[in-house]
């Protein structure tokens, strides 16, 4: 993370989410019906979780999305959600992303957006304090969103 300049307009924080896979779907289901491409990063277990329900959290929906590495290069430009392990740099990769739990990665200077989503308990209240802590240190202004 150190050393890097990043050309991010925005952070934001959406803390004390009761269900975070269900946020997100929601939140991922809006920015592709916006034509906003976004990259989601999450620890493993969470992120096969998101992949399974953006096919079915909304029986009248489907969200469009992809994993990343795997997908080819033409499926990918038609997909507007990646889901990746780790951050794209190139330069068809989105330029937001949601983060649902992974730690703070060197963010590439294309990314224009970060929103992170903080669950409800304890672990991913403290999880998501530390990786505040790191925007600050990187200089980052960040705007927080409290989940009722």
């Amino acid at each position: 993370m150190t050393g890097h300049r990043v050309a991010l307009t925005e952070v934001e924080f959406h803390t004390g989410v009761a269900d975070v896979i269900d946020f997100a779907c929601r939140l991922l289901r809006k920015a592709a019906r916006q034509g906003v491409r976004v990259q989601v990063t999450a620890p493993a277990a969470a992120a096969s979780t998101l992949d399974r329900s953006l096919w079915t959290f909304d029986e009248r929906d489907f969200v469009p999305h992809v994993r990343m590495p795997g997908a080819t290069a033409a499926v990918a430009a038609l997909s507007p959600i990646w889901l990746v392990d780790s951050l794209l740099a190139e330069p068809a990769a989105p330029s937001v992303l949601v983060n649902l739990g992974a730690p703070v990665q060197p963010l590439p200077a294309l990314l224009e957006r970060v929103i992170e989503i903080v669950g409800a308990d304890a672990d991913a209240a403290d999880a998501g304090r530390e990786r505040w802590r790191q925007y600050k240190t990187l200089g980052l202004a960040i705007r927080h969103y409290r989940v009722a």
